[in-house]
C-alpha cells in the first residue's frame, strides 16, 4: 500500500513576544503528536508553520520597545523556534511570513482573486489610535456587543454569541492597547467577498462528520451571517498590493488575517525548494488522495475553516506559476482545542499571568509538559493549568505508572545479567499481556487518527498499568529462587512489553522513548528530533528555519521483538519527580512576576 501525503497545516505564532504553555497546548503539542504518528506509520508527511511576522501586534511590540517591526520580529522568531525546537516539534519547516516566498505567494493569490472580482473596493471607516495615529486591527478594538450585551467583544466578531462585528458595531469601543477609544476615519480598502462562498462552504463542511462538533457548530453559524471583509489596511508593515497605483505607496499593506493563512502554502513552496525540488509541494496540495489537517487554538477555527477555504476556493486552478490549472486541496479537518487558563485566571504577559515555554522547560522537561498538556488539556473545553495538577500528575501518572514500569523492569533484567533472557515457554497469561501491548498499535493509532489524543495516551498507560499488574502477579523477584527459568520468561515477556510501549508511547513522549530506546540496547534512532538551521529563499535572505532533517528515520508503527541475548544498559529514570515544594515555589513566582507587572504599569500610568 502507497505511503499517504498527509499534510500538518500549525497555525502561525505571533512574532510580538514569546509563546506561553496555553498556545503550545493548541497548536504545538496535539500537531506534533499527529505527525509523529503518521511519520512512524510510514506516511508522507508534510508540517509547516512560521512566527506570523505582519500586522499591528508586532507593530505595537516595535512602538513599545522603540525599535523597529523587523528587529522584533527578528528577536521573536529566534526564540519561539528555539522553543519549538526544545519541545520537539517535527516540523518539516518552521519559517516566516517575511521571506521572498512568502511575498511571491501571497501576492498571487490577491492578483488572482482580484482578477477575478473576488476583491472590491470599498470605502469604510477604519479605527485608528488616537494616540500613536496607527490604524487598528479588528482584533485589538474591543467593547460591549451590541447583540447580546456580553462586554469583551472584539471588532471582528463577539466569542459569546458568535456574532460578526466591525469595530464600529460595537458599543462603547476601546483600544485594547491603551483602552482609549478609537478614531474612525474614512479609508478606501479591498474587501473579500466571502458570502459568494457561502453555499459552497455550507456544502463542504455540513456532510462532515469526522470534525468536533463544537468546530462544525461554530463554523456554520458563521457561514450564516458571512459579509465581505477587507483584506487591506493602513499600515507600513506587511506584504505590498500588487497593484501598479500601490508600487510607490507605503501607507496600505495586504491585512494579516489573509497573509498570514496563506502561509500554509507558501510554506510548502518554501519547503520544495529548500529540498531541491521545486515542484515537490504539489503532492501534498493537488493530489486528490493527499489529506489536510489544520491544528490551532479556538479563536482561530473560522480563519482555517471559514477564511482560508474560501481564498483557495476563490483560487481554484491559479495561475501558470503556482496553480498551473489544478485547484488546491481544501481542509480534511480542522482540529482546534480550547483556552488553557492558569490558576483560573486567563493567561495575560501584561499582568504576569503566564508561563512561557523556554521559562517552562529550563526547570522542567519537555516530555512533563508535553504529557500535562496532552492528558489534562484543553482538548475539548477550557481547562486550567494548576501547579498542584502539574505535580501530581507528573508523580503519579507519568512517573509512577511509566517511569516506574521501565525502572522495575530494567533492574530485574539487570539482576538476570543485563540482557534479554532466554525464555522458557510462554504461558496464557505472558501471551496475553504481549497481545494487549501488540494491540495497543491499533487501538492508541485509531484514537490519534481520529485526533483524540487525551484518549489515545490515557489508553496507553492502561496497557502500561497493565504489565504493570502482570509484573507484580508474577512476582519474579521471588522466582529467581523459586524457578529461574520461570523468572527469565517473565522479565523476557515484560521486556518485550516495554519496548513496544515505547513505541506506542513515542508520538506523546519522544524524549523519553529515546532514552528507554537506547536502555534496551538499541543504538540506532526511534523518535528523531528537529534542528535549527537557516535557508536562502529564493530572492530572498539567509532566515532561521527550524525543520526534520529528511533522512531521519523514524521508528515504525508496529510491534517489534527485542532479540534475546542483547544486551541492556544499567536502567536510569526516564522522569524526575517533583517534590511538593515545587508548588509553593512556583506559585510564589507567579505571584512576584504579578507584582512586578503591576507595578510596571503603574509606573506607565504615572509616566
Amino acid at each position: 500500500m502507497p505511503a499517504q501525503k498527509v499534510f500538518i497545516g500549525v497555525a502561525w505564532p505571533y512574532a510580538n513576544g514569546p509563546r506561553h504553555i496555553g498556545h503550545v497546548a493548541g497548536f504545538g503539542v496535539p500537531s506534533d503528536i499527529f505527525a509523529r504518528y503518521h511519520r512512524m506509520r510510514g506516511n508522507d508527511v508534510l508540517m509547516v508553520s512560521g512566527t506570523d511576522e505582519h500586522g499591528t501586534p508586532v507593530t505595537v511590540a516595535a512602538d513599545a520597545e522603540g525599535v523597529t517591526p523587523a528587529e522584533v520580529a527578528e528577536r521573536y522568531n529566534a526564540i519561539i523556534a528555539s522553543d519549538l525546537e526544545r519541545l520537539g516539534l517535527t516540523y518539516d519547516l518552521f519559517t516566516r511570513t517575511t521571506t521572498a516566498t512568502h511575498r511571491r505567494v501571497v501576492q498571487d493569490l490577491f492578483t488572482v482573486l482580484h482578477d477575478k472580482g473576488y476583491l472590491v473596493r470599498q470605502t469604510q471607516l477604519g479605527a485608528f489610535s488616537p494616540t500613536t495615529g496607527r490604524a487598528l486591527p479588528d482584533r485589538y478594538i474591543e467593547g460591549t456587543c451590541p447583540h447580546c450585551g456580553y462586554t469583551g467583544a472584539r471588532g471582528d466578531q463577539c466569542d459569546n454569541c458568535g456574532k460578526q462585528l466591525d469595530p464600529v458595531d460595537l458599543i462603547d469601543p476601546r483600544s485594547r492597547i491603551d483602552g482609549s477609544p478609537p478614531e474612525f476615519r474614512d479609508s478606501e480598502h479591498f474587501l473579500f467577498d466571502l458570502p459568494a462562498f457561502a453555499d459552497a462552504l455550507r456544502d463542504w463542511i455540513s456532510p462532515r462528520t469526522d470534525w468536533r462538533p463544537n468546530i462544525k457548530r461554530f463554523s456554520l453559524n458563521f457561514i450564516d451571517e458571512l459579509k465581505p471583509r477587507a483584506i487591506t489596511r493602513d499600515i507600513d508593515w506587511g506584504v505590498g498590493i500588487p497593484l501598479p497605483e500601490y508600487a510607490d505607496r507605503d501607507d496600505k499593506r495586504i491585512y494579516v488575517w489573509f497573509d498570514a493563512v496563506i502561509g500554509y502554502l507558501s510554506a510548502a513552496i518554501e519547503w520544495a525548494e529548500s529540498v531541491g525540488s521545486p515542484d515537490a509541494w504539489r503532492g501534498w496540495w493537488q493530489d486528490p488522495d493527499a489529506i489536510h489537517l489544520y491544528f490551532m487554538g479556538k479563536d482561530n477555527i473560522v480563519f482555517h475553516s471559514v477564511m482560508w477555504p474560501s481564498i483557495l476556493l476563490g483560487y481554484g486552478d491559479g495561475s501558470d506559476e503556482i496553480g498551473g490549472g489544478t485547484p488546491l486541496r481544501l481542509p480534511d479537518n480542522v482540529v482546534s482545542s480550547e483556552f488553557l487558563t492558569m490558576e483560573g485566571r486567563k493567561f495575560s504577559s501584561s499582568r504576569g499571568v503566564v508561563i512561557y515555554v523556554r521559562d517552562f522547560l529550563e526547570r522542567y522537561d519537555a516530555d512533563a509538559l508535553r504529557f500535562f498538556l496532552t492528558v489534562a488539556g484543553p482538548e475539548s473545553a477550557d481547562t486550567d493549568f494548576t501547579w498542584e495538577q502539574f505535580v501530581r500528575r507528573n508523580n503519579d501518572e507519568l512517573v509512577a505508572t511509566w517511569g516506574n514500569l521501565g525502572n522495575r523492569v530494567l533492574r530485574m533484567a539487570e539482576q538476570l545479567g543485563g540482557t534479554v533472557p532466554e525464555p522458557g515457554e510462554l504461558t496464557t497469561v505472558d501471551r496475553d499481556v504481549m497481545a494487549a501491548v501488540e494491540g495497543g498499535f491499533d487501538t492508541v493509532g485509531g484514537l490519534i487518527e481520529a485526533a483524540s489524543f487525551k484518549a489515545a495516551l490515557n489508553e496507553a498507560l492502561r496497557l502500561a498499568g497493565q504489565v504493570n499488574r502482570y509484573i507484580s502477579d508474577m512476582e519474579p523477584w521471588k522466582l529467581r529462587t523459586e524457578d529461574p527459568p520461570r523468572a527469565a520468561t517473565v522479565i523476557y515477556t515484560a521486556l518485550q512489553c516495554l519496548n513496544n510501549l515505547k513505541l506506542v508511547l513515542a508520538p506523546f513522549l519522544p524524549f523519553s522513548s529515546q532514552a528507554l530506546h537506547a536502555l534496551l540496547g538499541h543504538d540506532d534512532v526511534c523518535a528523531p528530533q528537529p534542528r535549527l538551521g537557516t535557508h536562502t529563499d529564493t530572492g530572498g535572505t539567509p532566515h532561521t528555519v527550524l525543520r526534520i532533517d529528511p533522512r531521519d528515520r523514524f521508528a515504525a508503527w508496529r510491534a517489534t521483538a527485542l532479540p534475546v541475548g542483547q544486551a541492556l544498559q544499567p536502567p536510569s529514570p526516564l522522569f524526575r519527580k517533583l517534590q511538593p515544594s515545587v508548588i509553593e515555589e512556583e506559585l510564589a513566582r507567579m505571584e512576584r512576576e504579578a507584582q512586578g507587572a503591576a507595578q510596571g504599569a503603574a509606573q506607565g500610568a504615572e509616566v
